[in-house]
């Protein structure tokens, strides 16, 4: 199900999870969160944020997500991030786009 602003994860539960009580990266990781569920959507093969927010595993994954990618901003694995969400996502990805 899809927030009031259109994402599957509000920057309040991503800031949350992430134990940032401070404003100065909101806009960071309100960027982050679109570019996580870009990537699930990728991952799951769609353009549908509605088919996205249907998977169980989703709103984890975003924010695994979003908090990988804050975390560790300079030295990123990104091969790694991805095998990490194929296999969270594997069960809703689509054959082909």
């Amino acid at each position: 199900m899809l927030n009031d602003d259109g994402t599957i994860v509000s920057l309040e539960d991503m800031k949350e999870y992430l134990r940032v009580d401070y404003e100065d990266d909101d806009r960071l990781i309100t960027q982050l969160i679109s570019v996580a569920e870009q990537i699930c959507m990728d991952i799951v093969r769609t353009e549908d944020l509605e088919f996205l927010a249907s998977n169980e595993n989703a709103k984890a994954a975003i924010m695994y997500t979003v908090a990988y990618l804050y975390e560790h901003r300079e030295e990123a694995d990104h091969h790694e991030l991805m095998l990490t969400l194929r296999s969270l996502l594997f069960g809703s990805r689509k054959a082909v786009f």
